[in-house]
């Protein structure tokens, strides 16, 4: 009987953490997260007419926007009152502040030797 009752023991415990391990392999994965999208507008590289293409930003804007350049964040677009927060909040995602690359270093030329005097 004690062999019978184990066997029992064992089928119910087998029966009882099935459903939970069916759960875990049934389980959702999380969403990936979500990459910038492709389609962004560098505001430290695009054209005048590029930068025209998003709404509110005319002529005169996007001159500034070119002469206030370059930017290390596309918060700065407000922060430099180029444009205004409510305008920004409509942009902000379809915008974006690449750091422009840093200049090369200059090139180092050696001193011409100097000559003795005798």
């Amino acid at each position: 009987m004690p062999a019978t009752m184990l066997r029992a023991l064992i089928a119910l415990a087998i029966l009882l953490g099935a459903p939970a391990a069916f759960a875990q392999s049934r389980a959702v994965p999380p969403p990936p997260a979500q990459a910038p999208p492709a389609n962004q507008i560098d505001l430290n590289n695009a054209s005048r007419d590029d930068l025209m293409t998003l709404d509110g930003i005319g002529e005169v804007r996007a001159d500034a926007i070119i002469r206030a350049r370059p930017f290390k964040a596309k918060t700065e677009l407000v922060e430099r009152r180029l444009i205004p927060e409510a305008l920004y909040e409509k942009i902000a995602d379809k915008v974006m502040a690449r750091p422009p690359p840093a200049p090369p270093a200059p090139a180092r030329t050696p001193a011409p030797p100097q000559q003795r005097r005798s």
